[in-house]
């Protein structure tokens, strides 16, 4: 856990948070400020700063995170008519939480590219 992360908070039950999903190494809950009617975020519970400093050993974790993705549609009622799942990196994309997250967002009809 790093001490200023607030989704390590909020995994740590320190900072409520609306839970769609968890299990032994993923949460996912609603984001406070949604883009979409259904806007949620899913991350690993082990902190890990950014796609950037993954190493190779990772990769079951990562690739669990992107799994439950799927769940998370159905169980927000997306699955079917589309969702879109993003992974930000850096300042130009609008990294605001250093901890790997996944938005799943969906609800609405998305447009591409994202504006």
């Amino acid at each position: 856990m790093a001490q200023d992360c607030i989704f390590c908070k909020i995994i740590a039950g320190d900072i409520p948070a609306q839970i769609v999903y968890q299990d032994e190494h993923v949460m996912a809950f609603h984001d406070i400020h949604p883009r979409t009617p259904v806007h949620v975020l899913i991350v690993p519970k082990q902190h890990f700063e950014s796609l950037s400093t993954l190493r190779e050993n990772d990769a079951a974790e990562v690739g669990h995170l992107l799994a439950v993705a799927h769940r998370v549609a159905e169980a927000t009622g997306v699955a079917e008519t589309g969702y879109r799942l993003t992974v930000n990196m850096g300042r130009d994309a609008n990294l605001v939480v250093y901890h790997l997250h996944v938005h799943l967002m969906g609800g609405r009809r998305l447009g591409w590219p994202p504006g």
